[in-house]
């Protein structure tokens, strides 16, 4: 690096670090979300423009990928500097006041691998108290790239740390109880955990390809050495284990996936960390895994030096549906029946928001089991009940019927019926069928993985949900040509995903029901921001998220109602001036809502849909900025950029 740039990257090194920081992905390790920083408000909102705009350059042609790439970062600004992680494991340090380059580190990954998600939701950073001042890698910045890597770096000029694993870097595929079956099944995509001097780290799995396609452990390593510490396996090896005996069938203990591929937050004062788990695999055939697959599914409280389990709180049982625990969960103390509760919220794909007390996992409001519909696959034992939150209502519908089906027009309307009307629909968790099945929320949520934002002080939970639909179907492997039904789905205009489930009957397709003109089947308003009264449990308000326009053609974009809302994937931030920022629909801005009545307050412009969660933070002139990562690709648009809002001068 030339002398300058070093300099001053030493120099903002040395700068304190401010309450208006943002050193975690969720802006503190219990992933509030919710910055302190106050400089902007619910009356001067309407003043913020565009700061600055940073391209990553991965864009560009030299950056070709076998299968596109997902940019859904948060950055991180801590002493001074930006961090920004991208989908290629690059590292940028930026200026934040400026957006200028300060160094970029990329570990040069392999591009001509279809990773099964290629995305990136950020990096991670600590600070190692034990050296001196000015030592090298005293700040560090951990990145855990597609290719399964995680990557010490020196927070000063990006170079890795060599005391860390193997030249700055661990192989996290190494050690796995199940390796990854083909280079790209294995991946990170969301930034590691950092407590109490250890890396922990959860994976993504390509989980509908098979039974065994790797296995999830969540694992911890010295964030000094890169030393394996512990290692948690969310399917029980231990016969001992109380829940062993609610894993059963022919490749039960042998399965693979249960992954934290969401983030995890962390309680260090008390020595916990929590992991919000997905399905064992594969997703939506669960003969060879049958019972109610105990630590799948859950929020899991782990000892955070240790790996120990704590407790586990499940909220599917026995998953058939793709109902992973995207979201990631928050630690917040609430106000419950004249008390403070240390409490974790979960938000999940089927809409509901789960409130539990941190030390037990006891629901601190209501949940229920509820009879669900069984299955009709052969050999399948879906679980007869599944757990419902008592007073706090679904973020987003549990039941659709055919009268409810809609459209633009006659033609979308009678293609909507043609898609639905035959479907197996029994209400939420109607489980996967030969004829299809109606999946209302659909596999992406419901709550997704944009999670949830906390104001504490006001009390209030903000989600963002969609309320859109799709059909899963369990097509018998025998006699089927994969490819001749993906060619007339082609010709029909219908964008089916396949998945091979291998060493099951079926092969599974999926998709979002859509009419032809690419509107939802089911109705406005497709995706909403719900905020929740975490005293009392109570819906706040409800608002339209975004909207629709950006896929329809101009003809069809004019009669779109701002009432509709849109599908999102995004999470949202609160700060204490009272404003709600979050991107996250198909349109192209970065909406502001006012936390206390869910009115929009303002828009700013973005060169693509922000598919990312957005952060606060200030610079040491006190000056409060609101940053965005934009590109997020598909329906959301292929981008490269980083945009910055500020206050316009009075």
């Amino acid at each position: 690096m030339p002398a300058a740039p070093l300099l001053l990257a030493l120099l903002a090194l040395q700068a304190p670090q401010t309450p208006g920081d943002w050193p975690v992905y969720g802006r503190d390790p219990q992933g509030t979300r919710y910055s302190p920083a106050a400089g902007v408000t619910r009356a001067n909102v309407g003043r913020l423009q565009v700061a600055w705009t940073f391209r990553t350059g991965e864009t560009d042609p030299r950056f070709k990928t076998d299968k596109p790439t997902a940019f859904e970062a948060t950055p991180l600004v801590v002493d001074g500097t930006m961090y920004v992680g991208t989908p290629l494991g690059r590292v940028i340090a930026l200026d934040p006041a400026t957006g200028r380059e300060r160094w970029v580190f990329d570990p040069n990954i392999k591009r001509d691998v279809s990773y099964g998600d290629f995305a990136s939701r950020g990096v991670s950073t600590w600070l190692d108290e034990s050296a001196a001042a000015g030592a090298a890698c005293r700040r560090r910045i951990f990145v855990a790239t597609a290719q399964s890597q995680l990557i010490a770096l020196d927070a000063r000029d990006g170079r890795p740390c060599a005391g860390f694993g193997r030249d700055g870097m661990v192989d996290l595929t190494a050690g796995l109880r199940i390796a990854p079956f083909e280079p790209g099944a294995y991946s990170i995509t969301s930034p590691p955990a950092v407590v109490s001097g250890l890396v922990i780290t959860g994976s993504s799995v390509a989980d509908n390809s098979r039974p065994n396609p790797a296995s999830g452990e969540v694992r911890a390593y010295d964030a000094r050495t890169g030393a394996l510490t512990w290692t948690w396996d969310a399917i029980p090896q231990d016969p001992t284990d109380p829940a062993y005996g609610e894993w059963r069938g022919a490749m039960a203990h042998r399965s693979g996936a249960a992954n934290a591929w969401s983030v995890l937050v962390a309680d260090p004062d008390r020595d916990l960390v929590f992991v919000p788990t997905g399905s064992a695999a594969p997703d939506y055939y669960g003969v060879l895994r049958l019972g109610d697959n105990r630590y799948a599914n859950s929020i899991v409280a782990l000892r955070a030096s240790t790996g120990k389990l704590v407790w586990a709180f499940q909220t599917v049982h026995h998953d058939l549906w793709d109902y992973d625990n995207a979201s990631p969960p928050v630690l917040v103390t609430v106000a419950h029946d004249g008390a403070s509760v240390p409490a974790v919220l979960q938000a999940t794909k089927t809409g509901m928001l789960f409130v539990l007390d941190r030390q037990s996992g006891r629901p601190i409001f209501p949940v229920e089991e509820r009879s669900v519909p069984s299955s009709d696959i052969p050999g399948e034992q879906a679980a007869a009940t599944q757990p419902f939150t008592a007073v706090i209502a679904p973020l987003s519908p549990h039941r659709f019927t055919k009268d409810s089906v809609w459209g633009m027009s006659e033609a979308d309307r009678a293609a909507c019926h043609a898609a639905i009307d035959s479907l197996r629909n029994d209400g939420v968790f109607t489980p996967p069928s030969v004829r299809g099945t109606f999946l209302m929320p659909s596999n992406i949520g419901g709550a997704h993985w944009g999670g949830v934002a906390v104001d504490p002080v006001r009390q209030v939970a903000v989600v963002p949900v969609n309320r859109v639909a799709a059909v899963v179907q369990l097509i018998p492997r025998e006699g089927f040509h994969h490819e001749q039904a993906m060619a007339e789905d082609k010709r029909l205009g219908r964008d089916y995903e396949y998945n091979g489930m291998r060493g099951t009957p079926y092969i599974m397709r999926r998709r979002i029901l859509l009419s032809p003109s690419g509107m939802p089947c089911t109705p406005p308003p497709f995706g909403t921001l719900v905020a929740v009264d975490l005293k009392t449990g109570k819906r706040l308000w409800e608002v339209p998220l975004g909207a629709f326009t950006r896929l329809l053609p101009a003809e069809q974009a004019a009669k779109v109602r701002p009432e509709w809302g849109s599908p999102n994937l995004g999470g949202p931030i609160v700060t204490a001036g009272g404003v709600v920022f979050i991107g996250a629909a198909l349109d192209r801005w970065l909406h502001a809502y006012d936390i206390e009545t869910g009115r929009e307050l303002w828009r700013g412009p973005l060169p693509e849909s922000g598919k990312a969660t957005p952060m606060s933070y200030q610079v040491p002139s006190g000056e409060q900025f609101v940053a965005i990562a934009v590109g997020g690709g598909g329906a959301w648009g292929a981008g490269d950029y980083v945009v910055a809002f500020r206050l316009k001068s009075e």
